[in-house]
């Protein structure tokens, strides 16, 4: 007879034991829906590139929201599709206080007082080259002109009733500028989520289409102000700064490539965290699942369940609304 001191398969054969022994749990309310709106009246818009996920006119956005409510979502996270007529050079459509974000944080607001509202602070919507910021006569994004836009851009966003501003833009010095002007204006209550360890991904391109920057992106990238993907070091660095400026919550951005920086970023700083579980990520999954190559509740709750086992407080995903009924 095989006689053995340590049989750490005892605590797996019951299922009463793996649950007792489970060191994370996924929750509905770790869950951030993303949602892409648009211009216009009763509209929704399927998104090619991103199977089940629509962009949505601000009527709609109302209906959905209710339906992220009853499911226990508690925030949400808008991103503008702007039309090309409203974008420019100087992206001033990004702070126009009767915008189309502006009114739909204002709208959803009005209704939904206790739903957590989080906008994206940066210019690539808003402009006719999709950089996000200011660029010069040879293309390269202007730093410290890029973050008056983006104060004036969150001021507005504040001043409409979000609850979060999240620049993820890769600016140098734009939290210190943003957190002093929320300050100065008496929005002390408004949160910082910074896209500090953001990297120059090649996952966000149905991102791009759904938001219509990707032709004006053209052939260009973003490489000189998102990170490295095969940079750590520079990640905690940044990350460390984008604190000591203000911060409120870190993202890191994408998700399940980068889940060795939300763990390095948890032991690193004392400070929650938010990873996305971006656009890229969705599709390649529910490509996946299309073809039953993979099924997909398991899959996708055993990937999310992923983020909290690195350390991430929230997850910022497109299958929030799904995972929730999962979860149920």
């Amino acid at each position: 007879m095989t006689i053995l001191t340590h049989r750490p398969r005892r605590m797996r054969k019951h299922s009463y034991t793996r649950e007792l022994m489970r060191e994370n749990h996924l929750l509905t309310s770790d869950l951030i829906f993303p949602i892409f709106i648009i211009k216009g009246e009763n509209k929704r818009q399927n998104i090619n590139s991103m199977p089940g996920i629509e962009r949505l006119s601000v009527d709609q956005l109302l209906i959905e929201v209710a339906e992220l409510i009853e499911l226990g979502i508690q925030a949400i996270a808008l991103f503008p599709v702007v039309p090309s007529i409203k974008k420019s050079l100087d992206a001033k459509e990004a702070f126009n206080p009767d915008g189309l974000i502006q009114r739909a944080i204002y709208t959803v607001k009005q209704k939904y007082s206790n739903l957590a509202v989080i906008t994206d602070i940066a210019l690539d919507a808003f402009t006719t080259h999709g950089q996000d910021g200011l660029i010069d006569n040879n293309g390269y994004v202007l730093n410290d002109e890029t973050n008056e836009v983006l104060v004036r851009q969150a001021l507005s966003h504040a001043q409409a009733g979000t609850d979060i501003v999240a620049p993820s833009d890769m600016m140098d010095g734009r939290i210190d500028a943003i957190r002093k002007a929320l300050e100065k204006n008496k929005f002390i209550h408004t949160n910082i989520l910074a896209y500090s360890a953001k990297y120059a991904s090649h996952y966000y391109d149905p991102f791009r289409d759904a938001i219509d920057s990707s032709a004006n992106l053209g052939e260009s990238n973003k490489k000189t102000y998102q990170i490295d993907p095969a940079n750590s070091n520079e990640a905690v660095r940044q990350v460390g700064l984008d604190i000591d400026e203000g911060a409120d919550i870190i993202m890191i951005k994408p998700g399940l490539p980068y889940l060795d920086i939300v763990y390095r970023i948890k032991k690193n700083f004392n400070i929650p965290i938010f990873a996305y579980h971006v656009s890229g990520e969705y599709s390649m999954l529910k490509a996946a699942v299309q073809n039953n190559w993979l099924k997909e509740e398991q899959v996708v709750l055993e990937t999310l369940l992923a983020f909290k086992r690195a350390g991430a407080d929230g997850i910022l995903t497109y299958y929030a609304k799904q995972a929730a009924k999962w979860l149920m």
